[in-house]
């Protein structure tokens, strides 16, 4: 068999047409691969053209693509693995965005080494069998799809469709027994994009502030929240960055200050300014900026910060599947009660049927999955749930958001130590992160390292547009245990969501206080949970509180619970 022969049959195009979508691949910025990942893809797809029928083995990419020794062990040694991981995810995120575009897409096979090129698929009408047999696997009906037609101009802006031979892949990936575009589905988003431009004040601190910006692309490239893209696009590309972070430099003798903005990458309309300052005070210029590129990052780049609530609540995208649903999932999980955490469920488990290597959607899930039952391990499915959270940190190795899924699984779950260490990882990982932060600062306060804890949950609060709700309940907590009775019902008043313990924490702390209000917060406390006098405590206990914490809150209670019958008995 020729070579022409052979990309006809395994890859499913012409050789010359082959080569050249590689080469336009490699060569297009908005492709966010490492060079190492680059180098593996080009190797790959060169032992393709050449006839190569079963795939690259991992021993050859460790010694001819990694310069690894020739007593490499493919076992024991799992570069191989994570490199291509990072190389499949973004192909996919690739081709999601800019495939429509496309007339031939190339992908690696997950479980083989072998570079797979094959034609755009024009969209038809499916039969009438195949949409039943479609509609039967994915419960897509037209009355969850968002209207296709005069779609709003923020929607066109971050609309990103799959192409349907990216659905296709995806639906027998997930085992679907056909894989038919539904009509009507809702749109598929990704993260949106950013681009990042910096300027000084003066000329003379130019390299200063070109230093701040480079470090904070680093910073924001950590977020799994955004991607950040190249300044200019090609015209034909099917979308622009849907944001712009314009940033001013000022060096005064005393402090350095970034004034910024973020702009709407489509009509350059000003969405949010504001001014970030940092005082000098005797340190070095390398810690100075540190600190100036984490207030940034963490201003922009956040779950909460100023683009993610600009996509979180965007209405264009309210039945729209992919990054709007792990959004929407997060803030459930952090504002939102219990029944807004579980109607955030099904829109993220059809989101991996149609993308079933999404590690942000895998990561979210997981952590509902343990949240929607209360942590009960009658009910709770940790083992889903703490395979889901292995799935997002294989595909994402670099996902502080797959990591803070596989903490809270093994932590519900009483794997303690196993939680602490996913959690320190995913801070490695993005230590400018408040949600991670807040996640790990929980676990640790729960677990026995108040002090630890308390320290976490204090930067997490620190320079963010929205303080974490685990920050404030550890805080709040941490105040309660200390007698700090009035600083405990402020910060928990602060907590906006209808979470058991934070109504707990506020009724509590009036009843020490002998607080008149203590009669209602009691009242809004058995409103939510009637029975709070004997589920209250093997509730806390599912989610793994100390004991002395829970013992601390029912002493409370029970005064909020007497002055509440004073009350009565005087009215009476």
């Amino acid at each position: 068999m020729g070579a022409d022969e052979h990309i006809a049959g395994r890859c499913e195009v012409g050789l010359h047409e082959a080569r050249a979508e590689l080469e336009r691949l490699l060569a297009d910025q908005r492709f966010h691969a490492t060079d190492r990942a680059k180098r593996i893809l080009r190797y790959i797809a060169e032992r393709c053209f050449e006839g190569e029928k079963s795939g690259v083995k991992a021993y050859a990419i460790a010694l001819d693509v990694l310069n690894r020794p020739a007593c490499f062990d493919t076992n024991a040694d799992p570069i191989v693995r994570i490199e291509v991981s990072r190389l499949r995810s973004a192909l996919s995120y690739y081709y999601e965005a800019y495939g429509p575009e496309l007339d031939v897409t190339v992908h690696l096979p997950v479980g083989r080494y072998l570079a797979v090129f094959t034609p755009s698929v024009v969209i038809s009408k499916p039969t009438d069998e195949e949409m039943e047999e479609a509609e039967n696997y994915v419960e897509l009906s037209t009355e969850d799809a968002p209207a296709m037609t005069e779609r709003s101009r923020a929607g066109i802006r971050r609309a990103q469709v799959y192409r349907v031979g990216a659905i296709a892949m995806a639906l027998a990936a997930a085992g679907a027994a056909a894989a038919s575009f539904v009509v009507g589905r809702p749109e598929m988003t990704v993260r949106p994009h950013v681009t990042v431009e910096m300027s000084a004040a003066d000329d003379g601190h130019a390299a200063e502030a070109d230093g701040v910006a480079r470090y904070l692309v680093s910073a924001l490239s950590k977020f799994r929240t955004l991607d950040i893209v190249a300044r200019r696009q090609s015209p034909k590309a099917p979308v622009a960055a849907s944001y712009e972070i314009e940033l001013k430099y000022y060096a005064a003798d005393d402090d350095r200050t970034v004034w910024w903005q973020v702009v709407d990458g489509l009509d350059g309309g000003v969405l949010k300014s504001g001014v970030d300052k940092v005082q000098l005070d005797g340190r070095s210029e390398a810690v100075v900026r540190s600190e100036l590129v984490s207030i940034l990052a963490r201003r922009f780049a956040s779950s909460r910060g100023v683009i993610g609530n600009l996509e979180a609540h965007d209405d264009a995208f309210a039945g729209a599947l992919g990054n709007a649903c792990v959004l929407r999932g997060e803030y459930a999980l952090d504002e939102g009660g219990r029944e807004s955490v579980a109607a955030a469920r099904p829109c993220l488990e059809r989101t991996l049927v149609l993308a079933p290597n999404n590690a942000d959607a895998m990561a979210v899930l997981s952590r509902i999955l343990v949240v929607t039952e209360g942590a009960d391990p009658e009910t709770a499915d940790f083992a889903e749930a703490t395979t889901l959270a292995n799935r997002a940190v294989s595909v994402d190795p670099g996902s502080d958001r797959g990591y803070v899924a596989l903490m809270l699984a093994h932590f519900y779950a009483g794997r303690t130590d196993a939680a602490i260490a996913s959690g320190n990882r995913a801070l490695a990982l993005n230590p400018d992160n408040p949600d991670v932060l807040a996640k790990l600062a929980g676990v640790l306060y729960s677990s026995g390292y108040r002090a630890a804890g308390v320290t976490l949950a204090e930067d997490a609060s620190e320079n963010v547009e929205a303080v974490p709700r685990d920050a404030r309940i550890v805080l709040a907590l941490e105040a309660y245990r200390k007698g700090d009775w009035s600083n405990a019902s402020l910060v928990s008043e602060q907590i906006n969501c209808s979470d058991f313990v934070v109504r707990a924490i506020r009724a509590a702390a009036l009843g020490e206080m002998g607080s008149t209000a203590a009669v209602g917060s009691l009242a809004r406390l058995e409103e939510m949970l009637p029975d709070y006098r004997t589920s209250l405590k093997p509730w806390m206990e599912r989610r793994r509180y100390p004991a002395e914490v829970i013992a601390s809150l029912e002493e409370g209670l029970t005064k909020a619970e007497r002055a509440t019958a004073e009350r009565t008995q005087a009215a009476n």
